[in-house]
């Protein structure tokens, strides 16, 4: 594992929902607050404005991507701006908006919202597949970690303010089979699970809201690696690069006194471990 440093120095508010597209080989991500969407390429920094919060997306071909906003999950053309609604998202819930997401291995994407004023209790977890938006599980209150294992037979989920983490078995298209298990219990002073990701051998990579790290831990649950960052508020790990061993990271600066340089920012490393590339949203 190659040092820490800097991606991207603009100052997120709620950096969130980290994506490599594996067609482009570029990386974007969101300021969920800002309602933005951003990237970083050889011409410098990118960003595109959105009327209402926008946290997560998958990639549905070369110049497209699905992106969650507060109210519908849109289909975004990369190259004209252009939006076209694909499904409604708790569209009648003006009190709740978008938080993580991800595509499956079977090309459908899973989606969870919470309340704007992290009202507990008052979100859910959905997943879209071929032209379906259903919801799976409520209520919830910040629903986080959604990632995939590489054999496509489980899902992971949290909700950050139980500071717990489930691991849901999966049927043969994707859909939850049976009851999700407890993977993860952790303790209140030293975790917070925000965003994961898991890589192409199985580990699980867990942002720590607050506590200033990502923790990789094994398919059985043991801690193998702590990686700090310089920002508290880390929100949500995601491999990229040519070779798939860049771990990138976002943070927030939102609800501090007096935020540093570091916090919200954008940061990368190489590391010892290859991710899986990004699963493409069928629609």
């Amino acid at each position: 594992m190659t040092g820490l440093r800097v991606f991207d120095d603009r100052n997120c508010s709620l950096g969130e929902g980290p994506l490599w597209h594996p067609a482009r080989g570029q990386f974007f991500w969101f300021d969920i607050n800002a309602h933005r969407l951003l990237t970083r390429t050889e011409d410098g920094p990118q960003h595109w404005q959105f009327d209402d919060y926008v946290s997560a997306a998958g990639w549905v071909d070369p110049g497209r991507l699905m992106v969650a906003t507060a109210s519908a999950l849109v289909l975004f053309d990369l190259g004209t701006g252009a939006q076209e609604k694909i499904c409604d998202l708790e569209a009648d819930s003006p009190a709740t908006r978008c938080n993580d997401g991800r595509a499956d291995p079977y090309g459908g994407f899973w989606i969870g919202t919470m309340g704007i004023d992290k009202q507990p209790d008052a979100g859910a977890i959905y997943r879209y597949y071929r032209g379906e938006l259903r919801q799976l599980y409520a209520p919830w209150s910040i629903p986080n970690a959604i990632c995939f294992t590489p054999d496509g037979g489980h899902a992971y989920l949290a909700d950050t303010p139980r500071n717990r983490v489930w691991r849901q078995r999966l049927d043969a298209q994707g859909w939850p089979s049976g009851e999700p298990e407890l993977f993860l219990d952790l303790p209140l002073d030293s975790y917070r699970p925000d965003g994961a990701v898991v890589d192409s051998a199985g580990d699980i990579w867990i942002a720590q809201y607050r506590h200033g790290k990502v923790v990789r831990f094994s398919p059985n649950g043991p801690e193998r690696q702590v990686i700090p960052v310089p920002a508290a508020r880390t929100t949500c790990p995601a491999f990229g690069g040519p070779e798939l061993t860049t771990l990138y990271i976002t943070t927030a600066n939102q609800e501090m006194d007096a935020p540093g340089e570091a916090d919200g920012r954008t940061y990368a490393l190489e590391v010892d471990a290859r991710g899986q590339a990004e699963h493409r949203v069928i629609l």
